[in-house]
């Protein structure tokens, strides 16, 4: 059954027929690690990692039976590999959004969750404050001690706030994202409407299909270029200079799903064969306007 009939849209269809993976009794080699593997995506938010970052000896335990699912996902939470992607170079409010994703799978709900949270870091450090998410009865009640935690937060949500559902979208960018690699940057997606206590605006991911990919968000620090040289004087459309910025372009010798932030300056009459050489190449129109 679909989360909503528009999951297609949305770029919330990957979760329409999302199965728990959990870890049986009886699991063999090769089920042990698809439970590895789903446990290192959601917790490291989809990034990428490297044979060299993985937690070997831990996943040993795990293939054995000797360590639950719940603790191997505690270990990979407080592990120095999380800290260095999420903890280090974030700003603190969107530490707790991304921890709530990763270990709940779903957003924050309000103002007072976020608090909680950041208070408990402040007073008991980092490591209980992963603990205070694994250890709750909503932990328990959703994925005990044998199921990856998963996104969950596009489907009804028991007993809680219907906010929930649209400021998960703040926090999702598409099924091949990585939490690392989105323009926005490390600043909160949530804090503003947190504060106020008012409903995110819905925003489809870049891998929605029927939206043709458009989900703009601005650059980080809003640093891309707005001033150009050379300005003409014409106020007319031809010898007009046009700000392209794109939302995600693949360079050279890099996957597909590696995108970056760029802004282009080209006049009015290399327009189209700049559209159609951002096209060509994998990007995204974020943004038109006169430079």
């Amino acid at each position: 059954m679909a989360i909503t009939t528009a999951s297609t849209r949305l770029g919330t269809a990957p979760f329409t027929e999302q199965q728990p993976v959990e870890m049986r009794p009886s699991a063999s080699a090769d089920e042990a690690q698809a439970v590895i593997y789903a446990a290192y995506r959601q917790v490291l938010g989809n990034d990428y990692l490297m044979l060299s970052e993985r937690l070997v000896a831990l996943e040993s335990l795990v293939t054995s039976g000797a360590l639950t699912v719940r603790d191997f996902v505690r270990a990979v939470a407080k592990s120095e590999l999380y800290k260095t992607k999420f903890l280090y170079p974030n700003f603190q409010t969107r530490v707790i959004e991304l921890n709530i994703k990763h270990l709940l799978g779903r957003a924050p709900y309000d103002e007072s969750e976020v608090i909680e949270h950041l208070d408990r870091y402040q007073n008991e450090g980092f490591d209980a404050d992963i603990d205070s998410y694994i250890d709750s009865e909503e932990y328990e009640a959703n994925f005990g001690d044998g199921i990856v935690p998963y996104c969950r937060g596009f489907g009804t949500q028991v007993g809680q706030k219907m906010a929930g559902f649209p400021r998960m979208f703040s926090l999702y960018r598409g099924y091949a994202n990585s939490d690392r690699a989105q323009i926005a940057g490390t600043a909160s997606r949530l804090a503003k409407d947190l504060a106020q206590d008012s409903v995110s605006a819905v925003v489809p991911p870049s891998s929605s299909t029927e939206s043709n990919g458009w989900a703009y968000r601005p650059a980080k620090g809003d640093n891309s270029t707005n001033r150009v040289f050379a300005r003409p004087s014409s106020t007319t459309e031809r010898g007009s200079l046009y700000r392209i910025e794109i939302a995600g372009q693949r360079r050279p010798g890099y996957p597909s799903i590696r995108r970056s932030n760029r802004v282009l300056v080209v006049s009015y009459e290399a327009l189209n064969d700049t559209l159609r050489r951002i096209n060509s190449s994998g990007g995204r129109i974020a943004n038109i306007s006169k430079a």
